[in-house]
């Protein structure tokens, strides 16, 4: 996955509602939704194995499976129904104290435009194919909608406080890329490995460490935002991570700031900058 974290330090204070945009979904052509349709069924064909249970559940909850870039209102209807969350239109990435306040609120930001089709694993942001297919699912699953509404209020506190690194940290971890122990088997749940053909791929097989999360490691371990993953932390329990999130205090976020790198973490930070 090409793009930017979404997470970093900023004091700014800003009402979220003044980067809303107007989803304007009937300006999709036709190569659009096959674009979506496309990416879909490959990810689906290829992974679906592969998705923690709570995702696929998701899914086919909200309607997924339907033909063609979802909208977002209907598709907030089924989601609100779910787990009481709404899905609002932006423009692209959103400052950092903008996306918790959404969060912090029950709103998850999608991206109002869809990669070009020619190039199906290239993105310089994430757009909707990401927002949607990779994270509502799980949005419909409470612990994770839990933890997503912790993290709005401990990232505007963090952003605030100096903290937004390791908040990051956690986030891309986590809700982004992480992995987890199911049915003794390794399973994608992040959103950023669940909508990307070939990072997905990548996380289950390539020879590469997997760590066990805890909020510590994860909270001293850099990561990459220009190519895949150098190493993917695996949860025991989607359901288990979620809640260690939902109970961090910004006390606790803090103290995690002083933590040692992982040896292997340094490693392989020092390796991917030769």
């Amino acid at each position: 996955m090409m793009f930017q974290s979404r997470i970093a330090p900023s004091k700014a204070k800003v009402d979220w509602r003044a980067y809303l945009v107007p989803e304007n979904w009937a300006r999709f052509m036709p190569a659009d939704h096959a674009t979506w349709d496309r990416l879909f069924e490959r990810q689906v064909a290829r992974h679906r194995g592969d998705f923690v249970h709570a995702f696929i559940g998701g899914m086919v909850r909200l309607g997924l499976q339907e033909p063609g870039i979802p909208r977002l209102e209907r598709l907030s209807d089924r989601l609100e129904g779910q787990s009481g969350w709404r899905l609002v239109s932006v423009e692209g990435i959103v400052p950092d104290e903008v996306f918790f306040a959404m969060l912090s609120e029950k709103r998850f930001p999608i991206g109002n435009f869809i990669r070009d089709g020619r190039h199906l694993d290239y993105l310089e942001e994430p757009d909707c194919f990401h927002d949607i297919f990779g994270h509502v699912p799980l949005l419909a699953w409470q612990p994770v909608a839990d933890a997503m509404e912790a993290m709005g209020h401990l990232g505007m506190a963090a952003c605030a406080g100096g903290h937004g690194e390791i908040m990051s940290r956690l986030y891309w971890h986590t809700i982004e890329f992480g992995l987890a122990r199911e049915d003794e088997q390794l399973k994608l749940w992040g959103a950023g490995l669940a909508s990307s053909y070939g990072e997905a791929e990548h996380a289950l097989v390539a020879d590469l460490p997997r760590p066990r999360f805890t909020l510590r490691d994860a909270a001293a371990t850099a990561y990459r935002s220009d190519r895949f993953q150098p190493l993917y932390f695996v949860s025991d329990s989607v359901e288990g991570s979620c809640a260690k999130i939902a109970d961090l205090t910004i006390k606790g976020l803090a103290s995690l700031g002083g933590a040692e790198a992982p040896r292997y973490a340094a490693e392989h930070e020092r390796m991917a900058h030769i």
